[in-house]
């Protein structure tokens, strides 16, 4: 009987010695878990300089890139400066070289007793006259080299003067102003582009006159037109004396 008892009094005994390994070996295996070694933070660190060196390259490329664009814009306005500069000078040469051959064609005229278109071409050399000087007042007022200008052209037929006139007129108003005012813009140099601009208007009217001038001739009606050309004239030396631009007649 009483060895009968002692069996599971034994078992009883292994088991509460078994549980009680189980447990301890669990809080130990819990215990220890969380304790990295130094070859795993080594490890860690080294990835997470990985990562940072990575962040680092991502961002050098994207300032790369952005770097990229801006020498191409900085490019590009001083291609635009460089050559506004050109244009001025040209512009000067131009309008200087028609201030002095309008004044030639008036002579002309009025020899050939077209007073009234004599008249229409000293108005229009006075204009040119006015617009050369804002263009040189430009290149001044930059530093720039202000051109010596020699000029130099043929004096026809008050006929053949005229069509000369047109054809100055509208290269003028089609081509050369509407490029050299975009470039200007390019460039950001306002001086220039109200230069420009005052030329070009009333280069637009110049032609307009010239055409009217030419029909006038041709149908041999000049003598009508008298008011119109002298009104013209007295324009220009109206705002010459005032000091101010003619940008537009009336």
């Amino acid at each position: 009987m009483k060895k009968l008892l002692m069996i599971p009094i034994m078992v009883f005994t292994l088991g509460g010695f078994w549980l009680t390994s189980c447990q301890n070996a669990n809080t130990d295996a819990a215990m220890k878990a969380p304790v990295q070694s130094n070859e795993g933070i080594a490890a860690q660190n080294t990835s997470q300089e990985s990562n940072g060196v990575e962040g680092m390259e991502n961002e050098e490329v994207e300032i790369e890139k952005t770097s990229i664009t801006e020498p191409a814009i900085s490019a590009a306005n001083k291609s635009a400066t460089s050559k506004t500069t050109d244009n001025m000078q040209n512009a000067f040469k131009g309008e200087t070289n028609a201030s002095a051959k309008y004044a030639a064609y008036s002579k002309k005229a009025e020899r050939e007793g077209y007073h009234q278109i004599a008249l229409l071409f000293k108005a229009a050399s006075t204009s040119e006259n006015i617009h050369a000087n804002n263009h040189k007042a430009v290149l001044q007022e930059s530093g720039l080299t202000v051109p010596v200008i020699k000029p130099a052209f043929t004096v026809n037929t008050t006929e053949v003067n005229l069509q000369d006139a047109i054809g100055g007129e509208s290269y003028e108003i089609t081509t050369m102003y509407p490029d050299f005012i975009t470039v200007a813009n390019t460039a950001g140099n306002q001086l220039a582009m109200i230069s420009l601009n005052y030329a070009y208007k009333t280069e637009k009217k110049h032609k307009v006159f010239y055409e009217a001038a030419l029909m006038a001739l041709q149908n041999n009606d000049v003598k009508s037109k008298p008011t119109v050309f002298l009104y013209v004239l007295l324009v220009v030396i109206l705002m010459k004396q005032k000091g101010r631009h003619v940008a537009e007649f009336p």
